[in-house]
This record gives C-alpha cells, sequence and structure tokens, in this order.
C-alpha cells in the first residue's frame, strides 16, 4: 500500500511537469515583492535626482538643475514637487509657458500644494494676467493663512487693480500676528503713499526697518517716504547707508538722490561734485535727470559756466521738457539778458505740463523787465494751479 501511494505520488508530480504546472520560477508573493523593490529602487533614483536638481538650481546652475529634474520625472512623473521644481527652473530662464505647463501638471496632481498656487500666480503676474493672479495668490494663503508672503502677494495685486481698501482690508483680515511682519507694514506703507499720506508712510516703514533692520528695500521704501515729506537730512543719513551695502556702491540712483538731498540740506559743494562726477562719461552724457541737477546746483552756487553747459545739455537731450529752457533762462538772466530769459522762459513755458515752476520764472523775468501786469497774471495762474488760493505768496525763485 505504501508503494503504490509513493507511486500515485511520482506519477501525479511527472504528469504535472508535463503540463506546466511545476515549472521552476516565482511565485505569486515573489513577484509583488520584485515590483515593490523595484519601485523603491526607482522612488530612491528619482529623489536623488529631484536632490541635484534642487542644489544645482539654489547655486544658479539652471541647466544642470533642469537635466536632472528632467531625470527625476522620466523616473516618476506623479510627484508633485518635482513639477513645482521644474516650473520655478522654467521662470529662472524666463520661459512662462513652459513654468505654466510644468505647474499645472503640479496642481492636477495635488490641487492643495501651495507652492503650485504661488507660483502659477507669479506667473500670471508676468503675463499681466492681474485677475488670475490674485486668484492664484489668494488660494495660496488660503491654504497656508499663517505665511505673510502670499498674503502680501495678493494684496499687491490688488493694489495694481486699484483697490487700496480692498487691500488693507485682506491684510487686517489674516490675523493678529502679520501686525508684527515687516512686509505687511511695507505693504501697507506703499497703500499710504499712493493715497498721499506720507507723513503714515513714513511711519510704517519705520515700523518696517524696526523689524527687518537689514532689508535694503524696507530702507529705500524709508528714504523715498522721508524725501517726500521733507525730511532730507534723515533721508541722507539713510541714503549714505544704502550707498554702503553690498551691489549698490555703484547706483547711479541712489548717488542722484543723495545730491539732490545734499541740495536741500545747505551742502551744494558737496552736491555738484557727485553730479560732475554723475554726469562724465559715456552714461553720464545722456543722463538728463543728473544734467537738471548740475544746472540747478550750478545755479545756486552762481557758477555759470557749468550752468550755461547744463543748459545746452538739457536742451539738446530733451527738447520737449521744459527743464532745458528754464536752465537757459536763468543763465541768461544771470548775464543779464533778459530779453533772452523771456524767449527761453517762455518756451520752458509751453513745454511745461502741469508743472507751475517756468510759470513763476516767467513772472519773476516780467516783473524785473517792469512789466508788473504781466508778471501778476503769471502768479496768480501758478498759485490757482498749485492750489495756494489767490491769497497765498507764490515760490519764486531766489535771485542770487
Amino acid at each position: 500500500m505504501k508503494a503504490q501511494t509513493i507511486g500515485a505520488m511520482v506519477l501525479a508530480c511527472g504528469l504535472a511537469l508535463a503540463g506546466g504546472g511545476c515549472q521552476p520560477g516565482h511565485g505569486k508573493y515573489t513577484s509583488e515583492a520584485l515590483a515593490k523593490s523595484q519601485e523603491r529602487v526607482a522612488g530612491i533614483k528619482a529623489a536623488n535626482e529631484y536632490d541635484q536638481a534642487l542644489q544645482s538650481y539654489r547655486a544658479g546652475d539652471l541647466d544642470k538643475a533642469l537635466k536632472a529634474i528632467d531625470r527625476s520625472l522620466t523616473i516618476n512623473p506623479s510627484v508633485c514637487k518635482s513639477w513645482v521644481l521644474r516650473g520655478r527652473i522654467m521662470i529662472e530662464r524666463s520661459d512662462l509657458e513652459q513654468a505654466a505647463t510644468s505647474l499645472q501638471k503640479a496642481e492636477a496632481i495635488d490641487p492643495t500644494n501651495v507652492d503650485a498656487q504661488y507660483y502659477l500666480g507669479f506667473v500670471h503676474e508676468r503675463f499681466t494676467q492681474t485677475d488670475k493672479a490674485l486668484e492664484r495668490y489668494r488660494k495660496a494663503s488660503d491654504l497656508e493663512p499663517t505665511n505673510p508672503q502670499y498674503a502680501i502677494a495678493a494684496a499687491e495685486m490688488m493694489i495694481d487693480k486699484g483697490d487700496l481698501a480692498g487691500a488693507e482690508a485682506f491684510l487686517g483680515s489674516r490675523g493678529p500676528t502679520f501686525e508684527h511682519n515687516a512686509g505687511v507694514r511695507q505693504t501697507l506703507g506703499h497703500i499710504a503713499m499712493i493715497r498721499g499720506d506720507r507723513e503714515r508712510a513714513v511711519a510704517l516703514f519705520n515700523e518696517a526697518r524696526l523689524l527687518a533692520p537689514d532689508d535694503p528695500a524696507v530702507l529705500e521704501n524709508l528714504v523715498q517716504a522721508q524725501l517726500a515729506t521733507g525730511r532730507y537730512a534723515e533721508a541722507d543719513g539713510n541714503l549714505a547707508k544704502l550707498q554702503t551695502l553690498k551691489g549698490n556702491e555703484d547706483r547711479r540712483d541712489l548717488r542722484l538722490l543723495r545730491a539732490r538731498c545734499l541740495m536741500k540740506v545747505d551742502r551744494p559743494v558737496e552736491a555738484r561734485a557727485i553730479l560732475v562726477d554723475l554726469t562724465s562719461g559715456d552714461i553720464g552724457q545722456r543722463d538728463i535727470d543728473a544734467w537738471i541737477e548740475l544746472g540747478n546746483v550750478c545755479y545756486m552756487l552762481r557758477d555759470t559756466v557749468r550752468l550755461r553747459q547744463a543748459a545746452s545739455r538739457v536742451v539738446g537731450l530733451a527738447p520737449t521738457r521744459p527743464e532745458g529752457f528754464s536752465l537757459k533762462a536763468l543763465w541768461q538772466r544771470k548775464a543779464g539778458d533778459l530779453a533772452g530769459a523771456l524767449a527761453s522762459a517762455d518756451m520752458a513755458v509751453q513745454r511745461r505740463g502741469t508743472s507751475v515752476d517756468p510759470l513763476l520764472l516767467r513772472g519773476l523775468i516780467l516783473s524785473e523787465l517792469g512789466r508788473t501786469n504781466e508778471a501778476n497774471e503769471c502768479f496768480a495762474l501758478a498759485q490757482r494751479e498749485s492750489g495756494m488760493g489767490d491769497g497765498a505768496v507764490a515760490n519764486v525763485p531766489e535771485q542770487p
């Protein structure tokens, strides 16, 4: 009986082999384990490529970063953060179409990814699609309400749309912790400047400066507000700090602002030195704003040689603007040529736009020519246009 059982078992096994039922290879569970192992290896490779891409991106090597992130996405195209990084790389490469495509793929994988929403907002902003940018920034802020960066971005879009009250209210609705954020105070300062509330802007930028003492953008905003409110000595001190910061040493706009401040705090000789340097060289020869300020300071210092040079240069660079003809009139007046000065002042008045300064200069020259009634008409018009009222005294140019 035992021999028959063993024989039956051998026969059964032989039949199974003949039919393929006992072929050597992986069983069901072994195949699943192998697939999972391969997935893990692929995931590790994709993650390594992502890390290399991120490091290269941070180092500024965009070509290397793009190659690495593309390799990562080839291995595993279902990772949201990889598409976000690709979108950021394409933004830096100024390929906004590709950036939008990558970020939209990230959004499709995870609609709640805050970075995908934020950078899509950035792309829309670059495309000047303000409404779409605002929608994305607001969604990013809703997804991460404690991060002021997203709320500030949304508020700035509202400012661009002219909705100052909405921007202010939106920032106020984000929570009390935002009250002590430098970026929020800075944005509120911008709103105050646009509204013309310059004193409040100075206060807000000062608060932002205290919260972020090393932020050059905040300091620059504060300088602009101080200049707008006539705090020239404070602005001059802050400009001096700005110019010492890395990357600002050769900024012509800061040097020009410094010269204007020095003129206002009665340091015209120092201002002239800066402006003479700014108007030198190929770039300086074409810098109309620097030439205008040089003419103004030379008039103050009775430097008629440079005043005449500045007037000629400004008229040549911008014949449709009033400043060159005003400087020419000042030089002619100083030289005793009142008839010529009046003709130049007339040219300035024809080009003045909304500026009342050419009217005041023309009125002064008419007064010196003894044409009192015409001079008074110029002063009255300047007073009305400047909102000073009929009883106010016009700011007549000095007579050095």
